[in-house]
């Protein structure tokens, strides 16, 4: 059912049907992440950097070494920052664009069935928004994680595995169930959600492709809810 979900959801990402979308998750992404890039190098320029360079001796070619050493690092701690930031980035945009994913798919590839319904705009953004800042926790405590042996980059696979599947899978469902409601089939299909989950770190990991996370996840997960639904009423899936 999963591999059917990411078959669905990969076909459609550059279908006809999806281009509109397809642009406008892309290009906020892109907006996004550049924004969240100079905000980062603008605060190591003027506050981290000063503080090192304090630290050093007076010599001119220890402080040229040391100076381009310290690019170095900076240039490898915002490569790891930017990485870290694609996930709550990916969160933050798919609450804004996952109604406009979903119905495509709803249209496009379950015809027959009754159309979900949109989540109000303040519920949806503060929904996003919450969840923003569980993504950023987690992602902060896997980080962490990354330097103990053994853990390394599971941690960030388990962590975003078990976070994006729960929220995508939810804005999903809230399309066609009360909150409550959704709560409680997530919590019922647990397992399978968070294997979805996998999922979609998995393809979060792949570089350039990643920027298409938002629109892949919500695809999937709209995907996944009806497979599921489907299965539950006896239907053909």
């Amino acid at each position: 059912m999963i591999v059917l979900a990411v078959r669905l959801s990969l076909a459609n990402l550059f279908a006809p049907e999806t281009r509109k979308v397809f642009w406008k998750v892309l290009g906020l992404t892109l907006l996004a992440l550049a924004a969240f890039w100079f905000l980062l190098r603008g605060v190591f320029n003027s506050f981290v950097l000063p503080w090192l360079q304090g630290f050093m001796p007076s010599t001119s070619d220890w402080t040229s070494w040391l100076t381009f050493f310290l690019a170095i690092l900076a240039g490898i701690a915002l490569a790891l920052a930017m990485a870290l930031l694609i996930s709550p980035v990916t969160a933050l945009i798919a609450g804004l664009f996952l109604d406009d994913v979903a119905e495509v798919v709803e249209r496009r590839d379950y015809p027959s069935d009754p159309p979900g319904k949109a989540m109000p705009f303040a519920a949806a953004m503060k929904s996003s928004v919450r969840f923003l800042g569980v993504v950023i926790v987690g992602n902060i405590v896997a980080l962490f994680l990354l330097f103990i042996p053994g853990v390394n980059l599971i941690a960030f696979f388990l962590v975003n595995g078990y976070l994006l599947g729960r929220e995508f899978f939810e804005f999903a469902a809230m399309r066609f169930r009360s909150p409550e409601e959704t709560r409680q089939f997530r919590v019922k299909h647990a397992f399978t959600v968070f294997l979805a989950g996998l999922a979609i770190a998995a393809f979060l990991a792949i570089p350039l492709l990643n920027l298409l996370t938002p629109l892949f996840a919500a695809g999937m997960m709209v995907h996944l809810h009806k497979l599921i639904s489907r299965r539950e009423m006896g239907l053909r899936v």
